[in-house]
Order: structure tokens, then sequence, then C-alpha cells
């Protein structure tokens, strides 16, 4: 009999489907795959307008999602293998729609499955991730793999691509510009996970299965990422309760802070950046035994209360 895979995602883009298929390609006739694309009720626009992508932010950081469309009876009522669970960070958090499932009843499809995780973004997904392990903890799931698939144009470059896709909606390249997102060869070389996977799960031995997905680079970290991302999700959680603070989503009485927020965040991308990367580099020096040990934290599946 061939095993079962539930693929759960939220993608805005199609890039992570993307992802995803490619990963399946290969073994599509070994196995049986059911798709749940999770929808919110009111779909986030896209390409967005840069006031309702930052006025997003709070609620993404604070984890109050939006209301989602069900599952489909279907799929909640088959018996899977394996759930592959796909998703994208919005600000260093899981996007909106997939927390909203993994915080709605929905979630129990995952009670007691093997789960594999896979992240497609820019370049930063740690605290994202641990929010994910968290929630897939208290649904009783086994995180049994992951794969971490990025942008790995240069910071400045990929940040400028990503800008324009967002906002434009032009993923192709132009000028001096390559095409945005995850590279094309990146992604159709995933399928080599596919087979891993399915190895693992007909020789009925997914214990061993993310260490094999490492030794094929299935996450790549370098430490500076660490350091980067403590720094950020302590302003992010300050920015997110301080515009809260004036009201929900959409409330004019908050627009000034969500501007300001703005501002100051493209301020600190394009003008602080140098600064802080040299920092970070120094950080790295002082600290590097205690780096090494986060490195190899978030490379794994364990999950620690508060690491980030």
């Amino acid at each position: 009999m061939k095993p079962n895979i539930l693929v759960l995602y939220y993608s805005q883009t199609g890039q992570l489907r993307q992802i995803l298929d490619s990963i399946l390609s290969g073994i599509l006739d070994k196995v049986e795959v059911s798709y749940g694309v999770i929808e919110p009720v009111k779909p986030f626009p896209f390409p967005w307008k840069a006031l309702n992508f930052f006025d997003a932010m709070p609620e993404t950081v604070e984890h109050l999602p939006v209301n989602i469309k069900p599952l489909s009876q279907d799929i909640i009522n088959k018996d899977y293998d394996l759930v592959i669970l796909g998703y994208q960070p919005w600000f260093l958090n899981p996007s909106q729609p997939t927390t909203a499932f993994l915080q709605s009843e929905f979630v129990k499809v995952l009670n007691d499955k093997p789960v594999i995780t896979v992240v497609g973004c820019r370049n930063m997904w740690l605290h994202a991730q641990e929010k994910v392990k968290e929630y897939l903890c208290a649904a009783n799931a086994h995180l049994v793999g992951n794969v971490v698939l990025t942008d790995t144009n240069p910071n400045l470059v990929s940040l400028l691509t990503v800008i324009r896709w967002s906002f434009k909606g032009q993923k192709a390249a132009s000028g001096w510009l390559p095409t945005a997102g995850v590279q094309d060869q990146d992604i159709a070389d995933a399928e080599r996970f596919g087979h891993i996977i399915y190895k693992h799960l007909n020789e009925n031995n997914l214990i061993d299965l993310h260490r094999e997905l490492l030794m094929q680079r299935g996450v790549v970290l370098k430490p500076g990422l660490v350091i980067l991302e403590q720094r950020g999700i302590k302003n992010f959680r300050f920015w997110a309760k301080y515009i809260r603070a004036k009201g929900g989503p959409g409330d004019p009485n908050r627009a000034k802070r969500v501007l300001l927020f703005k501002n100051l965040l493209l301020t600190a991308i394009f003008i602080l950046s140098p600064l802080s990367f040299l920092t970070a580099k120094i950080k790295q020096l002082i600290m590097y035994n205690s780096l090494v040990k986060d490195v190899d934290y978030f490379k794994h599946l364990q999950f620690e209360k508060g690491k980030l």
C-alpha cells in the first residue's frame, strides 16, 4: 500500500507550492498525496500596498490571526502516514494564516502524526520555526524533519528584489537586479528531499530522517542569522504592542505609528545595516562557542521554550 501524505500550506505568491511540488515530484508514483490549502476568509492582497503590509506586523507578531476557511472533511477524516506543513515567515513569525491553522480546531489532523516543516523565505526563519515547533507540541504532533529554502543572493540584493516583488508584483529580473525569491535551480534541486523522505517512510524509520536531510543541506544556517533574529524579534515585539495600543488592523488611529515603524525599519535596513553587520561580526567572535551551540540547536528539531 502506498504511504499517504498530507501537504498543508499557505502561499501568497505560489512559490511555496512550487517548492512543495518539487520536493514530491520524484516520488508521486510511489505515494498518495492530498493537498490542504490554508485560505484566509478575507485574502491578503498581493502585491501589497506598503501601509497594509506594515499594518499586518502587530497581529502577526502577537499571533492574533485572521479567520480561515475550514479544511474539507475529506482531508480531516483521512488517515496519513506523514504531514508536510509548508509555511512562510512574516516579520520573524509564521504567517497569519499559518498561525490561524495551528490555533484552529483543524490542527487535530496533526494529532499523533509525523510532520515535516518546509520553509520558503528570504533569509530569516529561526523564530518562526520555534513558534511552529511550540504549536506542533501543543497539537501532539511529532516533528521529524525540516527543510529550509532561502534566497541565496546577497542580503541587500535579496531585499531589493523582494520589495519589488511584494509591492510591484514583479518577480522577474530587471536592470541589474535578479529574479526575486528562492532561486529556480534551488527549487528544482529540492526534488532530492522527496527521495529521502520516501526512503525513510518506506523503511518506517523517520527517526533518522532529519539527519539525512541535514546531510543533503536541508538546513543551512550561518551564525550571524542567530544574532540578527535575536535583535529583530525584540524590536518587533515592542513595536507590535506600541501600534496595537492605538487599535486593531486597519484602524486609522494607528496609521501614524505604522508609518513610523515602516520608516524606522527601512532606515535601519538600508542605512544602519553595515554597522549592524559589523557589530554582529564582532559579537560572533566574542560569543563563538555559544553561537556554535545555538546554530546546532536551530538546525535540529528539539524545542526549548524561550530560545529566541
